[in-house]
């Protein structure tokens, strides 16, 4: 089997990005992002994907967070559609429903190509701690954009913010995991176009 992972560093004046990432890891995950609130946030998207994922990036945070949490969205992206490669004998398509205590969210996934991300949060909290929640959107945008897939998240309920964002990612980890598997029986690329 071929080994589906990738390394991509993006650097810019404003910020610099490395992510290394494995599609057929077990979870395992280095991230140092010096935002607290994010590293745990792709630490859950890692684990719950079983990606192997390194995430190492700085920026001009004391601007604000914006620059550095969609970069770092960009080059996962990146990553992981250099990961997926021709995208051959993938399921394609993934789906997740995800509680954390008071919360629920949901999340599905198409890998087939196409840049596009419906996001819809329930929770209407602004901030945890000096992290702004509104950034995560950026994140899931910029990650969608440079993966090429279709990503459709939404946020059910859930009055703690902590709770909501974190079924957020859980299911966003899961529905990834599944469109990522390698289907046995797909033997070409998983598309009537013949391509993707």
């Amino acid at each position: 089997m071929n080994k589906r992972s990738a390394t991509i560093r993006r650097k810019t004046r404003e910020t610099a990005v490395t992510v290394a990432l494995g599609l057929d890891g077990a979870g395992a995950c280095a991230i140092e992002t010096g935002l607290p609130f994010l590293n745990h946030m792709l630490e859950l998207l890692g684990r719950h994907a079983l990606l192997d994922l390194r995430v190492k990036a700085s920026g001009d945070t004391d601007v604000d967070y914006h620059h550095l949490v969609e970069d770092i969205g960009l080059t996962m992206g990146a990553a992981l559609n250099k990961a997926l490669g021709a995208r051959k004998g993938i399921s394609r398509y993934g789906w997740a429903v995800a509680p954390m205590d008071d919360a629920l969210s949901r999340a599905a996934v198409d890998l087939g190509g196409r840049p596009y991300l419906v996001y819809r949060v329930a929770n209407r909290r602004r901030r945890i701690l000096n992290f702004d929640l509104k950034l995560l959107e950026e994140f899931f945008r910029a990650l969608a954009t440079e993966a090429r897939m279709n990503l459709h998240i939404e946020n059910m309920y859930g009055d703690e913010p902590h709770h909501a964002y974190e079924s957020v990612f859980k299911a966003a980890a899961r529905a990834l995991r599944m469109a990522c598997a390698r289907d046995p029986r797909e033997k070409g690329v998983p598309s009537s176009k013949g391509r993707i």
